[in-house]
């Protein structure tokens, strides 16, 4: 009888035809001390793209690297993407997708490298106070700080954005640089790195900057790893924005045509 190579199939066609001119199965050479230890911040109404899209690219690199995950909340409750506010439905729409948390902000791992805020809603909720404290106090002891869409919105009130430069979901401008009077906020950016902050724009923008992310941290060739398997075609300039054209957004935060997001 003659098995198939249970091991390719496991791994979810790991090595890619040779006929493409490479392998994915070994990508990088060591990094030093890249990082290990990862938590996604989660609350009620939170973007669903913006917590799976970064947790999708970090699940394909913990198959090539030992990665840690954990999933923080204010509570052990199943967090929903539902908003508060009735008004944010105004479709009385049933599509919202839940998480359960692994952690809470009392019990996450208290030396993790990365924290990930996602954006959605949920940010601007005046109920969220907690989460912006955990986000400030955390900060100091990490390696990194990545934000995505809104997501720059929690960091901006937690002051950790003053004086750098950082950027947003386009669509809603107006109404997120306001959380951040003293940033420079860029209007025309995929993603902007600054020191150990990355702030991404809209949405999908998460996804990208991720991927760079894990090209600074773990090497090219891991980032090209992660984006095959997840047959993901990447942008890699991070002044790649047509979104910024879409809805115009100034350094004055007011957007030539309002988007209800």
């Amino acid at each position: 009888m003659v098995l198939p190579n249970t091991l390719s199939v496991l791994l979810g066609l790991c090595a890619l035809p040779a006929a493409l001119g490479h392998s994915t199965c070994n990508p990088t050479p060591e990094v030093q001390d890249p990082p290990v230890k990862y938590g996604m911040i989660l609350f009620r109404a939170f973007e669903p793209l913006d917590v799976f899209g970064p947790i999708q690219a970090l699940f394909m690199l913990s198959r090539i690297r030992h990665l840690e995950l954990a999933l923080i909340s204010e509570t052990m409750d199943v967090v929903t993407t539902e908003p508060v506010v009735a008004a944010m439905n105004p479709m009385n729409s049933l599509v919202f997708p839940t998480l359960p948390p692994s952690h809470t902000l009392a019990t996450a791992p208290k030396d993790l490298d990365v924290l990930i805020i996602p954006g959605g809603l949920g940010t601007r909720s005046p109920l969220i106070n907690a989460t912006i404290e955990y986000i400030s106090k955390t900060y100091p002891n990490l390696q990194y700080l990545l934000t995505v869409c809104t997501g720059s919105v929690l960091a901006a009130r937690a002051g950790l954005l003053d004086g750098r430069r950082a950027t947003t979901n386009k669509a809603s401008w107006s109404n997120n640089v306001i959380y951040g009077p003293k940033t420079k906020w860029i209007p025309h950016a995929r993603w902007v790195v600054d020191g150990n902050i990355w702030t991404s724009s809209g949405i999908s923008a998460g996804i990208d900057a991720t991927l760079a992310f894990i090209e600074d941290a773990y090497g090219m060739a891991n980032a090209t790893y992660v984006a095959n398997m997840m047959e993901y075609d990447r942008h890699t300039d991070p002044a790649w924005d047509p979104f910024a054209d879409v809805f115009k957004p100034n350094m004055t935060g007011v957007l030539t045509r309002r988007w209800a997001v």
